[in-house]
């Protein structure tokens, strides 16, 4: 592996985050969050999400704060 490889990604998500267009980003994520409340189609909300350069942890961090965490009940 290459011991650079963690940094040059971290720089180009720095990157990223610096020319995106938040504003953007932020309209989407509330279209996504809205939608997820509901029984509509997402995956059109997601695209739109993915076009504004959402990551993918900030995409799972709406799904989660709409749907929380699913843990499987343990039985003994």
């Amino acid at each position: 592996m290459d011991p650079n490889g963690y940094k040059r990604q971290m720089d180009r998500l720095a990157e990223l985050r610096k020319m995106r267009d938040n504003g953007r980003l932020g309209q989407a994520m509330d279209k996504l969050r809205i939608a997820l409340h509901g029984a509509e189609n997402t995956m059109p909300y997601l695209m739109e999400c993915v076009h504004a350069y959402a990551t993918l942890g900030e995409i799972i961090q709406v799904m989660k704060e709409v749907f929380g965490i699913y843990e499987e009940p343990t039985m003994i």
